[in-house]
């Protein structure tokens, strides 16, 4: 029994290591086949946000899971898909987010038009303070006062 509780802490104490292991494998570079390729690979990883980094790009982002997406995207690359079509596959996947730049769709109208719509209001209660306090009475002068 001894050895058997000995054996599953030792297989325990061995388990970070393996995914450590693995992680590193993982962030291995990329091999490229030659600068077209890279060039092209690179121009569409900018592109594209990291689904859990949500600030950076997919070129940009050190997160696992951008290191995996950035090899999909290289294998979806070298099955011959256009640029068009893995955005379409990860959109699929991951939803708009993964755009930097989203397609204009009913979906994402307010994503285009929010800031416009948020300048615009915020210009309207500017106005309308000013407007009212040109409207106020103005306040006296007090000849008793130096300043």
């Amino acid at each position: 029994m001894s050895r058997l509780l000995l054996a599953a802490l030792l297989w325990l104490a061995a388990l970070p290591a393996f995914a450590q292991a693995r992680q590193q494998d993982d962030a291995a570079p990329l091999q490229f086949r030659d600068a077209a390729e890279e060039a092209r690979f690179h121009a569409l990883t900018e592109q594209l946000r990291c689904v859990m980094c949500q600030n950076q790009s997919l070129a940009d982002s050190n997160a696992l899971i951008a290191l995996q997406l950035r090899r999909e995207v290289l294998a979806l690359m070298r099955a011959g898909k256009s640029d068009e079509d893995i955005q379409r596959y990860l959109v699929q996947r991951y939803g708009e987010f993964v755009l930097y730049k989203p397609r204009l769709s009913g979906r994402t109208l307010l994503l285009w038009a929010g800031p416009v719509l948020v300048l615009l209001a915020g210009a309207g209660v500017v106005a309308a303070l000013v407007r009212r306090r040109r409207q106020a009475d103005p306040i006296p002068e007090d000849p008793s006062q130096e300043w």
